[in-house]
C-alpha cells in the first residue's frame, strides 16, 4: 500500500519542490520510502509501503523495460503470479505486482483494465502518447483525487492533502458535495467536498491528454439475479471465498487478520487456517460490558491463533478526534472512524498487512434495516393505494404500526432507504440549514425500486466505497496499514451480488448463505450471534463534558468558519446530542482543520 501524486505539464523538472510537497504529505501511507521521477511533460511521486518485493526492483515509480512508460501504482493485484505467466515475453526485472501492469500496458493498453484483478488507484504516463492513464478498482477501495492548477496542469493524488500541498490550486466547497454529506454523513464516491477537486469514481477510468479529461466506466456490477438453489449455492460460495482468502494472503510480509467475533471476519480466520496455521489475529473493545472481545476468543481458541486483544479505556474523545478527523480530509460522521483508528494503530505494531470481514452485511443482506425493507415490502399496505387511504383516516384515531407508518411516508423500499436509512438531515432540514443543491448519484444500472437485492446493489455503489472503504483506507494508512478485503474479490463479490435475496434473509434470518456454507466453521455462540455494532454511540459521548465543551466552542461560535457554509442560528436547533449533532459537529470540525484554505 502507498500514495501516489503527480504533476502533468510544460517543463515538469520545474515541479521539483511542489511534488515533494505532496508526496512528504503522504508520508503515513508509505513511511518506508520516497522517490520521484520526471519526463519533460510529466512528473510522478510515490511514497512506499514494502510489501511484496521488498527490493529496490519493487521501488517506484516504476519505469517500463523500454522506458518509455512509467507507472505510480497504490494497491494489490491479488493472482499477479498467474497474470505474470500469461504476460511472459515481457523482461521483468523484479517480482512486484506493480510491473505486470506494465507488462499488460504494453500488450492491451488501456483495455488492460478489464483483466486487472484487485484493488488498485494507479496512473500511467506513455512518454510517446504524451498521456495519462489512470484506472481506480471496481469497488472503491483505493482512493484517487485529481483537479487543475492555476497554470492548467494536471494534478492527481492519493489524498486531497497532496494536491492542496501542491499549492497550484485554491479548493472551493460544494455545495452539492455539502448536501451530500448533511444527508447521509459521508461526501459521495463521484464528487469530493470541493467544487474543484475531482474523485475519480469507482470502476472509471481518466485519460488525460493534450490537456483533456475523458472519464469513463469501464465495469459495471451485475444487474440480474441468478436462479440458483441453497444447496449449489453454498457449494460455490465456499469455494470462491476459500480462493478469495488464498489469494490475498500472498506477501512478502506476514499477513493477520481483524476478529471482531462477529459472522464475517470468524468466517475469514476460518479458511485463512487452511492455508495459514496459527495465523495472527486482532481483536478490539472498549472495556464495557457489551464488547465483542469473548466472542473473538472463542473462534481465536478454536483455529489457536496468536491472538491478540486491545483493551481500549476510551481516551478523551476530544483528544482523538483532533488527532484522527485530519486523515480523512472531508467531513466524515461514522462514528466507528474511531475503534476503527485504534485497532488499526494497535495491528501495526505486529503487522503490516491484515484481512478485513468488511462489505458482508452488504452482499450477504446482514443489516436490520434490510430485514425491516423485506417486511415493507410483504406488508399488506404497500404500494396499495386503497389501503393507504384507509390507514391515513384510521391513523387519525389511533396509532398504526412502525411498517404502516414509513408505507404511507415512502412511495417504495427503495425511497425508504435512500431517504430514511442512515439519514442524518431530511431535506427540510438541509433547507433550514441553508443547503438546497441536491444532489443525486448515478449507479451502474437502473435500480427497481421494488427489489430488495437492488438496494443492496444501491449500497455497493454508494455506501461502500463513500463510507466503508474512506473509513478503512484512511484509518488503515494513518498507521502505515494495509488492509484487504476478501469478500470484495471479483469473483465472489459477483456470486454474491447476483444471489436471490431469499438465500440471504427472510422474516427471521440474515446472512442465510454465509450461515448455511460457514456454519460449521464457527462455534455454536457464534452460529447463534447477530450484528452488533462497533463502540458505545455518539449518545454516550455527547455524555461527557468535554466533548459537550468542544461541541459548544466550535457550534455556539457564530463566528466559526464553518458558519460561512450553514446558517448559524438554524443549527442550534439540532444541537441535541444525537446523530444530527455528531454530524455538524464533524463538519465543524473538518473546517476548522481546513482553515487556512477555506
Amino acid at each position: 500500500m502507498c500514495g501516489i501524486a503527480g504533476i502533468i505539464g510544460n517543463n515538469a523538472r520545474n515541479y521539483q519542490e511542489e511534488i515533494q510537497k505532496m508526496t512528504d504529505s503522504l508520508i503515513h501511507r508509505g513511511p518506508d520510502s520516497s522517490h520521484y521521477e520526471f519526463y519533460d511533460n510529466a512528473a510522478l511521486g510515490h511514497r512506499r509501503l514494502s510489501i511484496i518485493d521488498l527490493s529496490d526492483n519493487g521501488k517506484q515509480p516504476m519505469f517500463s523495460n523500454t522506458k518509455n512508460e512509467c507507472i505510480v501504482l497504490n494497491g494489490e493485484i491479488y493472482g499477479y503470479q498467474d497474470i505474470k505467466r500469461q504476460y511472459s515475453e515481457y523482461p521483468y526485472h523484479g517480482s512486484s505486482d506493480t510491473e505486470v501492469i506494465l507488462a499488460m500496458y504494453q500488450r492491451k493498453q488501456e483495455k488492460l483494465i478489464h483483466d486487472l484483478p484487485g484493488m488498485f488507484a494507479f496512473a500511467i504516463w506513455d512518454d510517446q502518447k504524451q498521456q495519462l492513464f489512470c484506472a481506480r478498482d471496481r469497488f472503491g477501495e483505493k482512493p484517487f483525487y485529481y483537479a487543475i492548477g492555476s497554470n492548467n496542469e494536471f494534478i492527481f493524488a492519493s489524498e486531497i492533502k497532496a494536491i492542496l500541498a501542491s499549492g497550484l490550486i485554491q479548493p472551493k466547497v460544494s455545495t452539492e458535495a455539502l448536501d451530500h454529506y448533511l444527508q447521509y454523513g459521508y461526501v459521495s464516491s463521484h464528487q469530493s467536498i470541493y467544487s474543484n477537486i475531482f474523485t475519480l469514481p469507482p470502476a472509471h477510468q481518466l485519460i488525460w491528454k493534450d490537456g483533456k479529461i475523458t472519464v469513463s466506466r469501464y465495469y459495471s456490477i451485475p444487474a440480474k439475479d441468478r436462479v440458483i438453489s441453497l444447496s449449489d449455492a453454498k457449494e460455490e460460495f465456499l469455494y470462491l471465498l476459500k480462493n478469495a482468502v488464498k489469494k490475498q494472503l500472498i506477501a512478502d510480509v506476514e499477513v493477520g487478520s481483524f476478529l471482531s467475533g462477529g459472522l464475517d471476519s470468524s468466517s475469514v480466520v476460518a479458511l485463512v487456517d487452511e492455508f495459514l496455521p496459527h495465523q495472527t489475529t486482532i481483536s478490539f473493545g472498549y472495556d464495557h460490558k457489551d464488547n465483542e472481545l469473548k466472542f473473538a476468543k472463542e473462534i481465536a481458541d478454536k483455529y489457536k491463533t496468536n491472538h491478540i486483544e486491545v483493551h481500549e479505556k476510551k481516551e478523551d474523545l476530544v483528544t482523538s478526534l483532533l488527532k484522527i478527523s485530519p486523515f480523512f480530509d472531508e467531513p466524515f460522521a461514522d462514528a466507528s472512524f474511531i475503534p476503527h483508528y485504534e485497532i488499526c494503530r494497535a495491528a501495526r505494531k505486529n503487522l503490516t498487512v491484515v484481512l478485513s470481514g468488511d462489505v458482508g452485511d452488504e452482499l450477504f443482506g446482514g443489516y436490520h434495516f434490510y430485514t425491516v425493507e423485506n417486511k415493507l415490502k410483504k406488508h399488506f399496505s404497500y404500494q396499495n393505494m386503497i389501503a393507504q387511504f384507509g390507514l391515513k383516516l384510521y391513523q387519525k384515531l389511533k396509532p398504526t404500526s412502525f411498517l404502516t407508518q414509513k408505507n404511507l411516508q415512502f412511495s417504495s423500499i427503495m425511497d425508504f432507504h435512500l431517504n430514511d436509512v442512515r439519514n442524518a438531515f431530511n431535506k427540510k432540514e438541509r433547507n433550514l440549514l441553508g443547503v438546497s443543491a441536491d444532489y443525486l448519484q448515478s449507479y451502474s444500472f437502473t435500480p427497481d425500486p421494488n427489489s430488495l437485492n437492488d438496494i443492496m446493489r444501491v449500497d455497493l455503489e454508494n455506501y461502500v466505497p463513500a463510507n466503508m472503504m474512506v473509513k478503512s483506507d484512511r484509518m488503515a494508512m494513518a498507521n502505515s496499514l494495509e488492509v484487504r478485503t476478501p469478500f470484495l474479490d471479483l469473483d465472489f463479490a459477483e456470486f454474491c451480488i447476483q444471489l436471490p435475496d431469499q438465500l440471504k434473509l427472510n422474516d427471521h434470518n440474515d446472512k442465510i448463505i454465509l450461515r448455511e456454507a460457514m456454519g460449521s466453521y464457527w462455534t455454536d455462540t457464534i452460529r447463534k450471534r447477530h450484528k452488533q455494532g462497533f463502540g458505545l454511540g455518539v449518545k454516550n459521548w455527547f455524555a461527557e463534558n468535554n466533548l459537550m465543551n468542544f461541541s459548544n466552542d466550535l457550534l455556539k461560535d457564530p463566528n466559526h468558519k464553518v458558519f460561512n457554509y450553514i446558517d448559524f442560528k438554524a443549527a442550534q436547533q439540532f444541537l441535541d446530542k444525537d446523530e444530527r449533532h455528531w454530524n455538524l459537529l464533524q463538519l465543524a470540525l473538518w473546517a476548522d482543520h481546513n482553515k487556512s484554505v477555506l
